[in-house]
């Protein structure tokens, strides 16, 4: 069997109560608003992965992440993403870079490569998708009426844990199962 495989950092409860209220004020803009529930960093997104392939990813991930001990991501913007995109596919907030983070994601890049990963050309920076954005139903709204998205925010959480997850593509929306929490040192 192949799943839909991804490896990511999920939030405390209370960054994604806070990131829900952001998502409430804009309800004008056409949007399928990311569901409270599955708001979390995408650290790597893997895709269909064998369960034979899903265990060795699994291990190669907690022997990456074992090198590393917590740290904080600091969430400081809400904006159309990804940046410079016209017209925009997505909401999100962005965070700030951090050496930790960095360090995390290259050792998961290197542990979990191979035929899993492709090697992203551009240097990580994390971000939340907050919801995606119908475009075609946003080009039909006047450059003027659409909502400004540039929202200074200031949310900090510290990261203790990665996790390997499943997606599932579900008529309502994905579903998202943890399938392996793994403890950083």
């Amino acid at each position: 069997m192949r799943r839909r495989i991804f490896i990511a950092i999920n939030l405390p409860e209370d960054v994604k109560k806070e990131l829900k209220g952001y998502q409430e004020k804009w309800p004008e803009l056409p949007c399928r608003w990311t569901k409270k529930d599955n708001l979390h960093v995408t650290l790597m997104f893997l895709g269909y992965v064998s369960d034979e392939d899903l265990l060795d990813v699994c291990k190669a991930a907690r022997e990456a992440v074992l090198r590393h001990a917590p740290f904080s991501v600091k969430l400081h913007k809400i904006i159309y993403g990804p940046p410079k995109k016209f017209p925009p596919r997505m909401v999100w907030a962005e965070g700030e870079k951090s050496e930790e983070l960095g360090r995390l994601y290259k050792d998961l890049e290197e542990s979990v490569s191979g035929s899993f990963q492709k090697a992203e050309a551009r240097p990580y920076a994390p971000h939340i998708t907050l919801g995606r954005i119908r475009t075609w139903e946003l080009k039909s709204v006047e450059p003027e009426e659409r909502p400004d998205i540039q929202e200074e925010v200031n949310l900090t959480f510290e990261v203790n844990s990665i996790e390997v997850m499943e997606s599932q593509l579900k008529k309502g929306g994905p579903e998202y199962a943890v399938l392996e929490s793994i403890p950083l040192k």
